[in-house]
């Protein structure tokens, strides 16, 4: 086959895939119209769920749907900003892995601003200088975020979607080789899912405990003999090596992440629903709370407990179940697990997520 006449063909292709790309964004300019004026979110995930699921069902290949997913994400990133400037506050610093779901969610055309604190987030959007907010929930293997769990308590933001991210480890540096490194930075969970390799390859080297991944890179970069483990997005931004891809323990490590924001989303037909609620003093309480889930055939696919810090031993429970608030069978539940507690709030119900 003759390779200019293909490449040719490929250029034809590019060309109207630009006309319907800006014939796409014409449309979404009037979209935005609409919804600035009967003041309507400009990120609708239940709209973004169907666009995925709608392009997924159709792709006949060889592009596989990951990619698919990706491409669109970044033409669904840029026709957000089109609509209106999008911002979203994320728990930082830059080229962490909660940056790195933040991209992965909302792609790279929207504004992105970096948060020291998970309250600082839940602060950012809270008085609207960020439209939404990126948390990390839950690890495949460390469990719960406690202080996002406990932000949720006063904080009246929904949860508006999840995404999940799976957790890649590298060893990096400026050295070439592993014995001239004398210390690793990183931080305290990172160390912990890498405790096996570490130990197997760097016997005796110092670890360095830090707020993130990025300061870990940041100073790995500066110094010598030293070493991080962080994300190969921080391996570009600070000039280190990858010496090791992959070091942590277990295979399928999983990082949950929530998006939070000040409205409900509606029902997609594949929901979870978030609620928080703490149980009426008395034998047998906490029984009875799951009987309506039961009664209802509502798997619950999460239970977590934490401390009220207001009455000792007294207890919040944070449970995540299949379906939509709005769903006939979900309400009902719901209805009546209010009436056996002393406090519940729906967090959110939001489209379920595909896959990691």
């Amino acid at each position: 086959m003759d390779l200019k006449k293909l490449r040719k063909t490929v250029d034809s292709i590019d060309g109207r895939m630009l006309a319907l790309l800006n014939k796409r964004a014409r449309v979404i300019l009037d979209i935005g119209k609409i919804k600035s004026k009967n003041k309507q979110s400009t990120y609708v995930p239940e709209r973004e769920k169907d666009v995925y699921k709608r392009l997924v069902s159709k792709n006949a290949g060889p592009m596989s749907n990951e990619a698919l997913k990706a491409i669109f994400r970044e033409v669904m990133s840029g026709s957000l900003q089109l609509e209106r400037p999008l911002k979203i506050a994320y728990l930082g610093p830059e080229f962490t892995f909660t940056h790195l779901a933040s991209m992965k969610k909302f792609g790279s055309s929207v504004d992105y601003t970096s948060c020291e604190t998970i309250t600082d987030v839940f602060s950012e959007v809270e008085k609207e200088r960020a439209d939404y907010g990126v948390v990390p929930i839950e690890n495949s293997i460390d469990g719960a975020v406690t202080h996002t769990l406990d932000m949720f308590i006063d904080s009246d933001l929904k949860i508006c979607s999840e995404i999940y991210l799976e957790v890649s480890h590298n060893l990096m540096s400026k050295e070439s080789a592993k014995n001239k490194i004398k210390r690793v930075y990183s931080k305290e969970q990172v160390f912990a899912q890498c405790r096996m390799w570490l130990e197997s390859n760097l016997p005796g080297v110092e670890l360095v405990e830090v707020s993130s991944t990025a300061k870990a890179a940041e100073i790995a970069a500066g110094e010598k003999k030293a070493a991080c483990i962080a994300s190969e997005l921080a391996a570009g931004k600070y000039g280190l090596k990858i010496l090791y891809k992959s070091i942590e323990d277990s295979a399928h490590n999983v990082t949950r992440f929530l998006v939070v924001g000040k409205n409900y989303v509606k029902p997609t037909g594949d929901d979870k629903t978030s609620i928080m609620f703490s149980v009426k003093d008395k034998s047998g309480a906490l029984h009875d709370i799951l009987v309506p889930f039961k009664k209802y055939k509502i798997n619950m696919t999460k239970i977590e407990s934490r401390p009220s810090k207001i009455r000792a031993w007294e207890y919040y429970f944070f449970v995540d179940l299949e379906g939509h608030c709005m769903d006939r069978k979900v309400s009902k539940a719901l209805e009546e697990l209010k009436k056996e507690c002393s406090y519940m709030k729906i967090l959110g119900s939001f489209p379920a997520n595909e896959s990691v």
